[in-house]
Order: C-alpha cells, then sequence, then structure tokens
C-alpha cells in the first residue's frame, strides 16, 4: 500500500514518520529548505521525550513520486487550489484523497441528500476548481485532532493528540476507507471510522469558527476567551447561529455548546493557529473556517447576524496585515 503525504508540514509530517516506522510505503512531497533537510537526514519527529528517525523517499516534484493508493493532504485550507494540480498527479482513479483540513471541506454536498446535494461551496472552492482536478468521489474525510509543528527544517514535534477520525462523504464503510484505518492504527494512533463524518467536522469547526477570528482580533488566548464573561458570551452566540445553520442541514450535535467551549477551555493559554498566522504575517484560514459557514447560513435562510459582522472584521484585520 504507497501513501503519498503531500506538503509534509506538521501534521502530515507527523502522519506520515508513524505510518513509515510502521513499515508504510511512504513518500513525502515538500520543498525548501524542509525538503532538504529530510532528504538529507531523514525525518525526525519528537514526541513524548522520545525522538523517532525515519528515511521515506521525499521528493520535490508529485510526478516524480507517482500513482499512490492514499494521498495524505493536511495543507491548510486556502493552499488547496493552488496546490491541487499537483495533487492530481499523485492519483490515479482508484486513488483515494484524504482531506485532514480544517474547516468546510470543498466536497462537503458530495453525495448528500438533500436539495443541495453535489452543491459546489465557493468560499472552499472558487469557480468549482477543486470539484473538477480532485474529484469528489475519491475524497475521504479526515478530522484531525494532534497538535505539531515543524521546529527546525526536518524536524517536527508534536505536543499532544493521536487520533484522526476518518469518514466516507456517502456514509459508507468502504474497504479503502477501513484499510486506511487499519494502517494509522497499526502505525500506533487512533483512526476511528465515523458515517456521520459531517457531524465530526462540526463539532471541531464549532469552534474554531468564532475562537479563531476572536483571537485573531483581541490577541487573547483560548483561556482568555473562554474565561472572560463577556467573551465567552460573544463565542457562544456565534456558535449558536452557525449550530442552527448545521442542524438545518442535517448536522447532529453530540455535545451542547457550553460542553463544547468548556473542551476548549482545558487547553489552557493556547493561541489559536490564527492568531498564531496573524503575528508570522501568513495567510489566514477566514473563508474555511468562518466564510464557508456564512455562506452555509445564506444557503439555509439563516441570518448569521453575528458570525457575519465577526467575518467582515476578521478580513479587514487579515487585508490591513497582509495575511488576506
Amino acid at each position: 500500500m504507497k501513501v503519498a503525504v503531500f506538503g509534509a508540514g506538521a501534521i502530515g509530517g507527523f502522519l506520515g514518520v508513524k505510518l513509515a516506522a510502521a513499515g508504510a510505503d511512504v513518500t513525502f512531497v515538500a520543498r525548501g529548505p524542509h525538503l532538504a533537510a529530510m532528504q538529507a537526514n531523514g525525518v525526525r519527529l519528537v514526541s513524548g521525550g522520545e525522538t523517532l528517525t525515519v528515511h521515506p523517499r521525499c521528493v520535490a516534484d508529485a510526478g516524480e513520486a507517482g500513482v499512490h493508493d492514499y494521498v495524505l493532504v493536511t495543507l491548510k485550507a486556502h493552499s488547496l487550489p493552488g496546490a491541487a494540480p499537483q495533487i492530481a498527479r499523485l492519483m490515479g482513479p482508484d486513488s483515494a484523497l484524504v482531506t485532514g483540513i480544517n474547516g468546510v471541506p470543498y466536497w462537503y454536498f458530495y453525495g448528500l441528500d438533500g436539495p443541495y446535494r453535489d452543491r459546489r461551496v465557493a468560499s472552499v472552492d472558487p469557480g468549482g476548481t477543486l470539484w473538477t482536478v480532485l474529484p469528489p468521489r475519491q475524497a475521504i474525510g479526515c478530522v484531525v485532532y494532534p497538535a505539531a509543528e515543524v521546529t527546525a527544517p526536518g524536524v517536527i514535534e508534536h505536543s499532544y493528540g493521536d487520533r484522526f477520525t476518518l469518514g466516507e462523504p456517502d456514509g459508507s464503510r468502504s474497504a479503502r476507507v477501513e484499510a486506511l484505518a487499519r494502517l494509522i492504527v497499526a502505525a500506533g494512533l487512533k483512526a476511528p471510522v465515523r458515517t456521520r463524518i459531517r457531524d465530526e467536522i462540526w463539532v471541531k469547526l464549532w469552534g474554531n469558527l468564532a475562537f479563531n477570528p476572536l483571537s485573531a482580533l483581541t490577541g487573547a488566548t483560548l483561556d482568555r476567551l473562554t474565561g472572560q464573561d463577556d467573551l465567552r458570551a460573544l463565542c457562544r452566540c456565534m456558535m449558536l447561529e452557525a449550530q442552527a445553520t448545521a442542524e438545518t442541514l442535517g448536522v447532529r450535535f453530540p455535545i451542547d455548546v457550553d460542553k463544547r467551549i468548556a473542551g476548549a477551555a482545558e487547553v489552557g493559554a493556547h493561541k489559536t493557529s490564527m492568531l498564531q498566522d496573524l503575528e508570522r504575517g501568513r495567510p489566514m484560514e477566514i473563508d474555511a473556517l468562518l466564510g464557508a459557514v456564512v455562506e452555509l447560513g445564506e444557503l439555509v435562510g439563516e441570518p448569521m447576524t453575528l458570525c457575519r459582522a465577526v467575518l467582515a472584521l476578521v478580513r479587514e484585520r487579515a487585508r490591513q496585515a497582509g495575511c488576506y
């Protein structure tokens, strides 16, 4: 079974190292100093006080890598359209694209029963390019829970988490998703297969759509966003707006909003990914985490008043910082 990791950054690198160490045939597609270091010295993973180094095939050009059974993509959502042609070079007609990407996925409505079946989500797939270049029938949903960081070229530090929840967009327990789950479990990680992967996507997105943009606007860490009464109330209102939209689309939330906020509070004084990107002058995941949610709200007739206001503010904050 051949697995390609496209991008091979923090999360992709973490998963790729674990798979390679377990004996999987893994190829990393990367670039720049990170690629050069991996080619020269292997890929080093620091996790739980231990260091693991593997020496997978590492290439700059997807065409050189060839076709793989599974292509794991853990890019930021805004990077996917530009990378799609290269990713497509890794895929044959029977390959599976595993999208471990935060936010609303481009394939969200693929095969979904109801009036919006096979609708494109413009916020994350402008012009429908992804739908065409990376056919959604080949996609497997993946909700990523670990936290990791590339601390130096070729070096990945894993902080916490070991779960990669998987699910077919059509809700089936297909042979390909079950085989992928077994592969990840053999690498010492958790890989539950869900028949309602959109529910799991929304539980993670539920917090991100509020905590991330508000942290970028205020500079507040998660402990303050969830601990300050006024900020917590603001997060909660945004999340309830989003919940109404999601439930209209058929999503079932397994927990209530206060439990979701409490879970975020347990993380402590953590800077969200959007705040980190802002501070480092990098593009921010605004459209995947909030823009797409507002788009879905408009689709089902939910006003999304507060979410829409925060979206306008965080877009302007990003524009002024050169991050949008």
